[in-house]
């Protein structure tokens, strides 16, 4: 199958999301919409992928490919292919859902434990480590299913239409070169100086596990998503 990635940051791409799909054997295109390519046509894909991006408010005159996205993702949620969306790419689905998307109490940066929350339908561990690196937030749509939450942020994602879509706040694609592209070149996220949820930079890089034990979560995360196509 064919994925279309949309990235709205020139220094958050996919990380490991690619490497997964290659090895699948599945192809993708990214889409650089910050640097001005424009989003593709849903019918070209069998399923799209909302890629992280800036944080603050989701503000057209910012963001000139917004619009044309907000379109984009009003189609894909009418039609039957799977949507993801991570960080900013949630935030967009959240949205066209009619969920309340606002900025949170407080940064979360770094290494938090996320519990799984009993009714979601994601096969996953009970409690795992995923990497944050949010401050904006959002509300859990309508007919959507909570996945799960951390201590500073009670709703870490949702699914929708029985798990065909699914936003993510957190990030489970994160590879170290991912993460230290952040670092050198990313702003932190608003208030994160004086977080109690934001861990110090060297922290981030410090333990290369945590990196390895993301790897099998985003394996059975993006298999239960995309199921339904390889049925």
């Amino acid at each position: 199958m064919h994925l279309h990635l949309l990235q709205h940051s020139p220094h958050q791409g996919p990380a490991r999301l690619a490497d997964w799909l290659s090895s699948m054997g599945h192809s993708h295109t990214v889409f650089h919409l910050a640097a001005g390519e424009l989003p593709p046509r849903l019918a070209d894909c069998d399923a799209l992928v909302l890629l992280d991006g800036p944080a603050g408010p989701l503000d057209p005159a910012d963001q000139p490919w917004l619009k044309r996205e907000r379109r984009l993702v009003e189609h894909a949620l009418d039609s039957h292919k799977p949507l993801l969306g991570i960080g900013y790419g949630a935030r967009l689905i959240a949205e066209a859902l009619g969920a309340v998307v606002a900025r949170g109490r407080c940064a979360e940066v770094g290494w938090h434990r996320v519990t799984l929350a009993a009714e979601s339908p994601l096969d996953l561990p009970e409690q795992f480590e995923a990497f944050m690196w949010h401050r904006d937030v959002f509300a859990l749509p309508e007919d959507a299913v909570t996945l799960g939450g951390s201590e500073a942020s009670p709703l870490q994602g949702f699914s929708w239409d029985g798990g065909r879509v699914i936003g993510l706040l957190c990030h489970l694609e994160a590879t170290p070169e991912s993460v230290a592209a952040l670092l050198e070149h990313g702003p932190r996220p608003d208030g994160h100086a004086d977080s109690p949820h934001a861990q110090p930079d060297e922290a981030l890089l410090a333990d290369p596990q945590r990196f390895v034990k993301l790897a099998p979560l985003l394996d059975r995360l993006l298999s239960q998503w995309l199921r339904p196509l390889a049925a």
